[in-house]
């Protein structure tokens, strides 16, 4: 078995979980899907042994592969995968193999014709894809997720995604506020219309997938009222009344963890 350091959730765990058999040098450096530019970042500086911040440094001396829109940010592009740490590893090496992976899983032929039957180009996917994954409560949510920001984008409404607010402020959490939807940001989609500028993080393949080929379905609301219940309409009334519901099951679960 080799070793592994695996990067974490954005809340409350350990960003690395460092592991290694003894006696076998193989480490290896797992990014799950979802995880931002940022915690990428760090997840190397400590699978490394690097001084924090010393991989974000590391960009200005590297030429990645990123499409033009991306303006050299790597953001999206950062590949969820398995990368290996051998003794001459640095950190340049991994980012480029993360991108050079990125690059060969979004410009293959599927994804790519997906991006080009909805109108768009792959870096506008990525982007959605980026969305798509850190709203979808589960894999078999993200086509839905994926339809919602369609149908938004071709009504011309704002999409309203908490997940770009997250980003915006840097944190990962459950309650938006209503002034957190007024911070002066490009990643504000509360109050600026169309994607934000840049994918908010790394999605995998599935939300890729979903967000080339959502399905059908008029969609424009969804709000998960509880793990496994993620509840998708059309109707404005319909999706107040599920809000309300999630907000009394998160009241109820304060309750009960303070009692």
């Amino acid at each position: 078995m080799t070793g592994a350091v695996v990067v974490g959730t954005a809340v409350a765990v350990p960003l690395l979980i460092l592991g290694r058999q003894e006696g076998r040098g193989a480490v290896t450096l797992v990014i799950p899907e979802g995880r931002r530019a940022s915690q990428v970042y760090e997840a190397v500086d400590k699978a490394l042994a690097l001084p924090a911040g010393s991989t974000e440094k590391s960009l200005a001396k590297l030429d990645l592969k990123l499409p033009d829109d991306a303006r050299g940010n790597p953001e999206g592009y950062l590949f969820p995968a398995t990368y290996p740490i051998r003794e001459n590893t640095g950190p340049e090496d991994l980012l480029a193999l993360m991108v050079d992976t990125a690059n060969q899983k979004f410009n293959g032929a599927p994804l790519a014709a997906g991006a080009q039957r909805n109108a768009m180009n792959v870096y506008q996917a990525v982007t959605i894809a980026s969305i798509v994954q850190a709203e979808a409560a589960t894999e078999a949510d993200m086509g839905k997720v994926a339809r919602v920001v369609f149908n938004r984008l071709e009504r011309g409404m704002p999409l309203q995604m908490d997940s770009t607010v997250n980003y915006a402020l840097g944190r990962s959490t459950l309650r938006t506020t209503a002034e957190d939807t007024r911070i002066d940001s490009p990643y504000n989609t509360y109050q600026r219309m169309g994607l934000p500028p840049t994918p908010i993080d790394n999605p995998g393949e599935a939300a890729m997938r979903a967000a080339v080929n959502p399905p059908p379905g008029d969609w424009l609301y969804f709000v998960t009222v509880r793990p496994g219940d993620t509840r998708f309409t059309a109707d404005y009334a319909e999706h107040q009344r599920n809000v309300a519901e999630f907000n009394a099951q998160r009241q109820s679960a304060g309750a009960q963890a303070a009692g």
